[in-house]
């Protein structure tokens, strides 16, 4: 075995040696050209041997790539200093020449252009027969930027040049004299490869895509090297070439041979790319990486987003309308003022997010991650939110009108002022919930836990609190206007001058509960849990009191004109010694009434 091996290698070298790949004619591959030389010799060797005769092949065209890099970026010495000075603005008009697509340059000479004729060439050679890998990108890129012989900001202008026209289907659409796609297919066809005209124009294009975002990735991350490479996959936006579509043509063109070919090819690839103001409506990207893209003012609807990454992405002003981002990971992206109405985000990760203004009314936010997540101002009018985790997320100020929050975790949230009218909270976890001033008219908080929860001036008119916990909330001055409260545990709960007009507090639990100076009147506390209980200065004038535990509880300057304390439980309840006891019912059947009230009232 190991003498086949010998033999193979000498072969090579000997190719290597005595034949220049520049001398080489310009429609023969480097997969050819191995074939020609070692044809009969391979053929005569076992078949054990193919896996090192693909990696000496792949060694010979990684050699006939760097030596291409070094050939495409050489400078004319004219050029060296216009290069050193150039910041910004268009490629100077030695290095390309457009033709048929544009303008041509007077001062390009005609071996220039051969010369650039070449270059294209070469560029569906080397790149049209296949998509690149990860790795044989990093090989890439390590060689490009450790080369001395390779200019990085002329390889990226070339190539950008080259993609421009690629994208505007010079290549493709030529003669066929002209027809470089076709070419390369034929080269590849004599190697007994076959492959379609549309896959060697795609491949080609969307390898040079993938070369031109890694180029722009690395510049971006360098202070001398950001102004000078920028890259612009749908042209720069502010110009008179900016084609906010392109990018989309080019990912519909790339999945006509197969649904996602654009996604699975170039996809992991797209992080840190420039995609400002483009459209992409209805565009197939699942699972692509867009982890510190700006995507801001993008246009994104009804695209397939699923399972993509946009991890720290500025997605600022970005319409997302009708999408499907289900499974999506948004933590820490900027989609703040961003239009997320209607869009599916169930199951995705958006914490630390920056939403505040974001319109995601009606949308899918079901199972979703939240937490700390910035969702100030936003409008999540009758957005599904069940189950969702919003624990620490600021949502103050924020529309929730009819939003489904049923079983979410709310734990910690900021809820200041927020709109939450009709919205469903049942089985919701708000403990430790700030919601001063909040709107919660007519929600239903069934079973929802609002323990230690803040609700200071919180409207909860009509709201269904049935099952619900507030032990140890604070509600000072919040309102119940029709509420029903009836079970509820409110334990060590602060009403303080809360407004408890004509509430069912009936079987409550308001033990150790602070309702000094609430206007109480008419409350229903028929067998609630007042034990312990501060109603001092309270109007509990009209208050259903029967069979309510008061031991130990404070009513001193309680207004009590017509409650009714029947079967009331006084045990070592505390009254004003200038309490008004006129018109209060029931008290000649209350239980374990103070001796000394008793006598007061003449009840001995």
């Amino acid at each position: 075995m190991s003498t086949y091996l010998s033999q193979v290698w000498q072969l090579l070298r000997n190719y290597v040696r005595d034949i220049s790949l520049q001398e080489m004619p310009k429609t023969t591959s480097v997969e050819t050209k191995v074939g020609l030389s070692l044809g009969k010799s391979i053929k005569k060797l076992d078949k054990g041997f193919k896996f090192a005769q693909d990696n000496l092949k792949e060694d010979l065209w990684f050699q006939r790539l760097q030596e291409s890099l070094e050939k495409w970026t050489t400078l004319k010495s004219s050029l060296t200093s216009k290069i050193g000075d150039r910041i910004s603005g268009p490629l100077p008009s030695e290095l390309y020449l457009r033709v048929g697509v544009g303008v041509a340059r007077t001062s390009t000479s005609l071996s220039d252009h051969r010369r650039h004729r070449q270059m294209h060439e070469e560029i569906y050679d080397l790149l049209g027969n296949g998509a690149l890998k990860s790795e044989i990108v990093n090989q890439i890129m390590e060689l490009v930027l450790t080369s001395q012989k390779i200019h990085l900001e002329v390889l990226f202008w070339r190539l950008e040049d080259f993609y421009r026209r690629w994208c505007q289907g010079e290549f493709i659409d030529a003669t066929p004299d002209d027809n470089l796609p076709q070419r390369t297919k034929l080269k590849l066809a004599a190697q007994n490869i076959a492959i379609g005209l549309r896959q060697v124009d795609i491949y080609t294009g969307l390898n040079v895509l993938i070369l031109l975002l890694e180029l722009h990735r690395y510049a971006q991350e360098r202070d001398e090297l950001k102004e000078k490479i920028t890259f612009y996959p749908s042209a720069q936006p502010d110009t008179d070439n900016f084609f906010t579509s392109q990018l989309l043509r080019i990912i519909n063109y790339s999945d006509a041979l197969e649904i996602g070919n654009f996604s699975s090819i170039v996809g992991q690839f797209l992080k840190g790319g420039n995609f400002r103001s483009a459209y992409l409506g209805d565009a197939n990207l699942t699972g692509a990486n867009f982890s510190g893209a700006d995507l801001s003012l993008a246009y994104l609807g009804d695209a397939n987003l699923t399972g993509v990454n946009f991890i720290g992405a500025n997605l600022s002003g970005a319409n997302f309308g009708d999408a499907n981002l289900s499974g999506a990971n948004l933590s820490g992206a900027n989609l703040s003022d961003a239009d997320l109405s209607s869009t599916n985000l169930s199951g995705a990760n958006l914490s630390c997010a920056n939403l505040s203004r974001a319109d995601l009314n009606r949308a899918d936010l079901s199972s979703t991650n939240l937490s700390r997540a910035d969702l100030s101002h936003a409008d999540l009018s009758r957005a599904d939110l069940s189950s969702t985790n919003l624990s620490y997320t600021d949502l103050s100020n924020a529309i929730l009108f009819g939003a489904n929050l049923s079983e979410a975790n709310l734990s910690n949230v900021n809820l200041n002022h927020a709109d939450l009218c009709r919205a469903d909270l049942s089985g919701a976890d708000l403990s430790n919930a700030i919601l001063n001033g909040t709107n919660l008219s007519d929600t239903i908080l069934f079973s929802t836990n609002l323990s230690d929860a803040i609700l200071m001036a919180a409207d909860l008119s009509y709201a269904k609190l049935n099952g619900a916990k507030l032990n140890g909330a604070k509600l000072n001055g919040a309102m119940f206007l029709g509420a029903d409260l009836s079970g509820v545990d409110l334990s060590r709960v602060s009403l303080n001058e809360a407004d408890l007009s004509g509430v069912i507090l009936s079987e409550a639990d308001l033990s150790e509960a602070d309702l000094t100076d609430a206007i109480l009147f008419g409350t229903d506390f028929s067998y609630a849990n007042l034990n312990s209980a501060n109603l001092s200065g309270s109007n509990l004038s009209g208050a259903i009191l029967n069979g309510a535990n008061l031991s130990h509880s404070n009513l001193s300057y309680a207004l009590l004109s017509g409650a009714d304390l029947s079967d009331a439980n006084m045990e070592k309840m505390t009254w004003g010694k200038k309490q008004q006891w006129e018109g209060v019912r029931g008290l000649e059947t209350a239980v374990n009434v103070p001796e000394a009230l008793k006598e007061e009232l003449g009840l001995n």
